[in-house]
């Protein structure tokens, strides 16, 4: 069973980083598009950022310039390098894995940001 691992997420004051991770030790990582979504109460899930398998990368227009995503195909593992977080980033991140017919999903990491 594919399995992604999310973990990085937690409570951080406004201003400050975090670095979320997502392991998927089960899949041919190098082959797959990764992304990161998120999902605040009440709200739809949401692309915040993505990587293709080929390095391009793009991010919503709310997090240009403080997130970014990387993957390390030797670890079968993406990043999000969050800065500058505001109270409207929380939210649960999810990590995604996607390739012509597979789509793989992670469990979510909470991402709170309050004062």
């Amino acid at each position: 069973q594919v399995q992604l691992v999310e973990s990085g997420g937690g409570l951080v004051q406004p201003g400050g980083s975090l670095r979320l991770s997502c392991a998927a030790p089960r899949i041919s990582f190098s082959f797959y598009d990764m992304g990161w979504y998120r999902q605040a109460p009440g709200k739809q899930r949401e692309l915040v950022a993505a990587i293709m398998r080929g390095g391009t990368t793009n991010y919503a227009d709310s997090v240009k310039g403080r997130y970014t995503i990387s993957r390390d195909n030797t670890k079968n593992t993406v990043y999000l390098q969050m800065s500058d977080l505001k109270p409207e980033d929380t939210a649960v991140y999810y990590c995604n894995a996607r390739f012509v017919n597979s789509n793989y999903w992670g469990q979510g990491t909470q991402v709170t940001v309050s004062s």
